[in-house]
């Protein structure tokens, strides 16, 4: 299904003053914690060149990325997601594989899949997805380039369920370069990102009611881009942690271990 996404980076000053003003409209995602926040990791994988960072900085209307996703610590069965995110103009579309984090490890590294071992719990639509997921990997040679994780605190809304609008202010984002697959649910040094400023994200699949309308004009705020995967590689290039040589268009990449 394609789906329409806006962000808008806000001060944290700010942040008090939208929950109250959503508050009559929303009620908090179920999967959060007592804290009413859950942790995304994600890893994302480019070329060399990084083909995709590149794509997106000079704003190319159809591009896509890819990354492995994970939420909080990875308790439990540590299932993990496979996901291709694509832009087609404004709308976005995106593919996604739920798989447990072994045999997610295990496909990246080329090894087969055992469908004695797995079968009984996958979807057939996962493993179609995580085929598209991997066909990019390995045909377009893409690494593990960084780690994106931040904290997310998640609204949803009651009236017309197929618009399924969503809100999410993601906070305290932070960057790991140049992580291995298996380093997922790992903070090795992260490098902080947009101090003083969290990304609130407006998605829907069919329309902005008007009351965010309102509400983004009444507050001032302005829609832009905010891609945290350019926004953590920037941050890390400044920070001198990674080794990015403008001469070259090397990136130091994560490993497929």
């Amino acid at each position: 299904m394609l789906r329409f996404e806006y962000k808008y980076i806000i001060p944290y000053a700010r942040l008090e003053e939208l929950r109250v003003r959503i508050a009559a409209f929303a009620h908090r995602d179920p999967h959060v914690r007592s804290t009413g926040e859950y942790t995304v990791r994600s890893i994302y994988f480019d070329s060399a060149d990084l083909e995709c960072y590149q794509l997106k900085v000079a704003g190319v209307k159809r591009r896509n990325k890819v990354r492995l996703r994970g939420y909080n610590q990875g308790e439990g069965q540590r299932k993990v997601f496979f996901e291709i995110k694509k832009k087609v103009d404004e709308p976005l579309y995106k593919n996604r594989a739920g798989l447990p984090y072994e045999l997610a490890l295990q496909l990246l590294r080329g090894q087969p899949f055992r469908p004695e071992q797995y079968g009984a719990v996958i979807k057939a639509s996962d493993l179609e997805d995580a085929q598209k997921f991997l066909y990019h990997i390995f045909a377009r040679k893409l690494q593990p380039v960084v780690n994106v994780i931040y904290e997310r605190e998640p609204y949803q809304f009651k009236i017309d369920p197929e618009n399924d609008l969503r809100i999410t202010f993601d906070k305290n984002l932070r960057a790991v370069r140049a992580p291995g697959i298996d380093e997922l649910f790992v903070e090795k040094q992260p490098v902080m990102v947009m101090r003083g400023h969290f990304i609130m994200e407006v998605k829907f699949n069919r329309y902005l009611p008007g009351w965010v309308r309102q509400l983004v004009v009444s507050m001032g705020l302005k829609k832009g881009p905010a891609s945290k995967y350019t926004l953590c590689l920037d941050a890390l290039r400044r920070a001198s942690e990674l080794d990015y040589k403008l001469s070259t268009g090397r990136w130091q990449m994560g490993k497929m271990r």
